[in-house]
């Protein structure tokens, strides 16, 4: 048996240990060489970790959960084992001699030993599975789906397994009977349940609750709510939609905002900045880093729209539909996961009246959207309709005085109200 120790890789930037997301092989796996063994996460991105070498699995350190520091033993490979690994077909078709006892007589023969072999892989897993190109986010859904993603058709570059590839697999895995005759509503019947499921903490919802615990605690938030007659903007939004050509990006209020955003920071720097805990110092941005808080199945992400200052309406509405969706099918690269000046967070129709949003340090504010409503409000005297949409922020109050953030927000809702002055810089 020749003994090969894999260790824990240096995954850059400084990283001392990363955490285990999910094992793709256990003990007594044979294995090939670059086969994904592991996924395993720092405070920066999700890595797959390839096996270094073909062979058969003696040892795994750690489950997933736990944190394995650089340069710690990782997998323990029986590299003699894995030498027959790639013709298992061939040793098992050469004939074996039958052993003769004294006399002549033919001997009981033995039972063989039976040979590693992978165990059957679960469905979404294994090491069938983790040939395949596929995001920690669709390797998940496919465990939880039972769907084999060894079956699943990659349209990706290199045949990698996207969002849309799980999407149709899903929507064909349990097709609903057809022609099947009408049933009578059976009567409801009503049952206690009882029971319990704790889900481990770990991976991307991991990192997200050790930030969000982070800033909350030592942050102290101050939170200004402002409503904002949108009435104009909607007018211009769909004006500007309605010669948008057939799958081209439409227009959401984001790519305003965010224009909106971009010239009112100028006047108030303090709100475009990071604070340095190390060297307790603040940090103002002259560019405009927006970051796009976006829901995705791993998790709250949020990718970067860079130099918003710099870009045409057009253009962030791009960019948004595209760090947004490399985000939620989990390619977004760690550049465009970091760097943010000042994130805009919106829960689009599910944005209720008013939200408290956590702000995404080290930046200095957050800008929260809510739903957008009509509503009879007082204009020149006279109720009339009008379309309401509530702007919650939330700011460092040790850097940004209420007086400034309430003066900022302010400017920001003139902006939005009067939509032409988004286009005027100044």
């Amino acid at each position: 048996m020749t003994r090969y120790v894999f260790k824990m890789p240096d995954l850059g930037e400084g990283t001392v240990e990363a955490e285990i997301v999910a094992w793709h092989v256990k003990v007594g796996d044979h294995i090939a060489e670059d086969q994904v063994m592991a996924e395993v996460m720092t405070e920066k991105a999700a890595v797959e970790v390839p096996a270094p070498v073909t062979g058969r699995v003696m040892s795994l350190a750690g489950g997933p959960g736990d944190m394995v520091r650089v340069g710690a033993e990782l997998v323990v490979f029986d590299t003699e084992s894995g030498e027959g690994f790639a013709e298992p077909a061939a040793a098992a078709s050469a004939p074996s001699p039958t052993p003769v006892e004294k006399g002549g007589k033919e001997a009981a023969k033995p039972l063989p030993p039976p040979s590693p072999q992978p165990s059957p892989a679960k469905a979404g897993e294994g090491v069938g599975a983790s040939r395949v190109m596929a995001s920690p986010a669709s390797r998940r859904r496919a465990r939880e789906a039972g769907i084999d993603l060894a079956q699943v058709q990659g349209s990706g570059p290199h045949g990698r397994i996207t969002r849309q590839d799980m999407d149709a697999a899903l929507s064909g895995a349990a097709p609903a009977a057809s022609g099947a005759p009408a049933t009578r509503r059976p009567a409801m019947t009503l049952a206690m349940r009882t029971g319990t499921e704790e889900i481990k903490v770990i991976g991307v919802r991991r990192v997200i609750a050790n930030r969000m615990t982070d800033a909350k605690r030592n942050i102290p938030h101050f939170a200004y709510v402002e409503e904002v007659d949108v009435t104009e903007l909607e007018s211009l939004r769909q004006h500007l939609n309605s010669g948008v050509p057939t799958g081209s990006t439409s227009l959401t209020y984001l790519p305003f905002l965010i224009a909106a955003l971009a010239r009112v920071l100028e006047q108030y720097p303090q709100c475009n900045a990071w604070f340095d805990t190390e060297r307790n110092t603040v940090i103002r941005h002259r560019a405009v880093h927006a970051g796009v808080a976006t829901q995705t199945p791993d998790g709250l992400k949020v990718p970067v729209v860079r130099h918003a200052e710099a870009r045409t309406l057009w253009d962030l509405a791009d960019e948004i539909k595209r760090v947004s969706e490399a985000a939620r099918s989990g390619k977004a690269t760690k550049e465009e996961l970091t760097g943010s000046t000042i994130t805009v967070t919106s829960l689009g129709k599910l944005g209720g009246i008013v939200s408290t949003p956590i702000i995404n340090a080290p930046e200095m504010g957050i800008i929260g959207v809510n739903k957008a409503i009509e509503r009879p409000v007082v204009l020149n005297g006279a109720i009339t309709v009008r379309r309401i949409m509530n702007l919650s922020t939330s700011f460092d109050h040790r850097f940004v005085d209420g007086y400034d953030a309430a003066a900022m927000v302010q400017a920001l809702k003139d902006r939005l109200e009067h939509p032409a002055t988004i286009f005027i810089p100044g």
